[in-house]
């Protein structure tokens, strides 16, 4: 522990405001929804960007968005079980695909693929 305290050097742990920030919204019926995601161990968080341009960058440019104060976007989310706050993420996984339907017949094998064969110039 430090013996020495510093007025403007917060503590690593302690939460600082981070003011409006852009929201990733999904259509909701007639309202839009604030979108929620899962950290990498599973966990619910609601995600804010602290500029458009970010959210552009991680999520595509058609991503809709509102404007929402910190403890807005932490009150909304709390019932629905995101406790965590995360800002302006920068990595995120593709949406995840579909599953064919399992076929009703017998299974097929595949058929055996040519090996592909380039050509070389001498």
């Amino acid at each position: 522990m430090c013996l020495i305290q510093y007025a403007d050097d917060p503590e690593p742990e302690e939460p600082v405001p981070a003011g409006l920030l852009y929201v990733p919204t999904r259509p909701g019926g007639a309202h839009l929804v604030v979108r929620l995601f899962r950290t990498p161990l599973g966990t619910r968080t609601a995600v804010g960007f602290t500029s458009p341009d970010r959210l552009a960058a991680t999520l595509g440019a058609a991503q809709p968005w509102i404007r929402l104060s910190e403890a807005a976007l932490r009150s909304m989310a709390a019932p629905l079980g995101a406790d965590l706050l995360t800002v302006d993420p920068t990595l995120t996984a593709p949406p995840v695909a579909s599953v064919a339907p399992a076929a009703t017949g017998p299974a097929e094998e595949p058929a055996p693929q040519a090996p592909e064969t380039t050509a070389r110039t001498a």
